[in-house]
């Protein structure tokens, strides 16, 4: 269930938005430790009928061309929030910061000194899901 919600004010065509959301997709769930999709984390006593789920537990969201002023210029810049019901602390984040980053200097030449992100740790009453909370 985490979320990533990346502006920027850079246009992002469809391939490359494709790959940022893959690769972002990837890096989280890897860094936090949470499966990318149930089909790739089933717990050992799950029913059989509930193998072979395929739903994403992981969001991306990509907000491009987004107005955004940072340091008083309006030059290549982002701005992300990441939500999770735990797997967040100093050490993860600083990893996430870090290699969310990566992806953006890489697929949009936004400089890190240009990248802000803001983590939250949710409570699971405070995250709905499927007409419900967690």
């Amino acid at each position: 269930m985490p979320t990533l919600n990346i502006f920027t004010n850079i246009p992002v065509d469809a391939v490359t938005c494709s790959d940022i959301l893959k690769d972002a997709t990837k890096a989280v769930a890897k860094i936090i430790g949470k499966p990318e999709s149930v089909f790739n984390f089933v717990p050992p006593l799950f029913p059989p009928f509930l193998r072979n789920i395929h739903e994403s537990y992981v969001m991306i969201l990509l907000n491009s061309g987004v107005p955004i002023a940072f340091a008083g210029t309006e030059e290549p810049a982002a701005y992300g929030e990441l939500i999770s019901i735990g797997g967040l602390g100093p050490g993860v984040n600083g990893k996430l910061s870090e290699t969310i980053s990566e992806i953006l200097q890489i697929k949009l030449s936004i400089d890190s000194s240009r990248f802000y992100i803001k983590f939250y740790d949710s409570p699971r009453p405070f995250f709905g899901y499927n007409g419900s909370t967690f």
